[in-house]
């Protein structure tokens, strides 16, 4: 059995797209509650999240060489600390919350587009990509400033990156799944640590 049946078969239909994301648990509390009315990818299992990829390979083309391949490229970031320090806006239709710092989630997003360059982030609709954790979309501007104004009291919401996820399912159809997780890189050593460990 290959991996596209395998998937098949653990998804209970054939996924049509993969994901990479990174998730954060530690987000859930506050934003859970809205993003379950209010963000689509909530309905199909996708957790509190910000995006690496999207759309990332079509599972088909998924094999253990891009798997290989992903592996060794993220590791080449290192783990990082992050806190959702405030809420955002895209125009009056998304709200989301913004990671800093945001820099090691763009190293991520561009190091993985380097080595994947036919998965350009989010199909190429963008010109710039934001980090950012969605918490609601496509509502009515009051419903959003609602969610962001409740959120916003809970902030700022601080979480260790440690790994990405490689997900993958339909839009629209519940569950997407895990199929692989890819570990960062070793953090940096503290100021100094290399001199002392020179003095041991």
């Amino acid at each position: 059995m290959d991996r596209h049946q395998a998937w098949s078969e653990a998804l209970g239909m054939e996924p049509t797209q993969t994901a990479l994301i990174v998730p954060i648990p530690e987000a859930e509390e506050a934003v859970g509650q809205f993003r379950a009315s209010l963000d689509r990818a909530a309905s199909w299992g996708v957790p509190a999240h910000v995006t690496i990829l999207y759309p990332f390979l079509p599972p088909q083309q998924i094999d253990e060489r891009t798997l290989a391949v992903l592996r060794e490229t993220i590791a080449g970031i290192p783990q990082f600390d992050v806190a959702l320090t405030q809420v955002g806006w895209f125009g009056e239709t998304v709200v989301w919350l913004a990671p800093q710092p945001d820099r090691p989630f763009r190293e991520l997003t561009t190091a993985v587009w380097q080595r994947f360059p036919e998965a350009p982030p989010y199909a190429g609709a963008h010109t710039e990509v934001v980090p950012h954790l969605t918490i609601g979309h496509d509502a009515a501007k009051p419903v959003l400033s609602h969610a962001a104004e409740t959120v916003s009291a809970l902030l700022p919401i601080k979480a260790a990156i440690d790994r990405v996820r490689l997900i993958a399912g339909t839009p629209d159809v519940s569950p997407w799944r895990t199929v692989c997780e890819f570990p960062l890189g070793a953090p940096p050593a503290p100021a100094g640590a290399e001199f002392e460990a020179a003095r041991a």
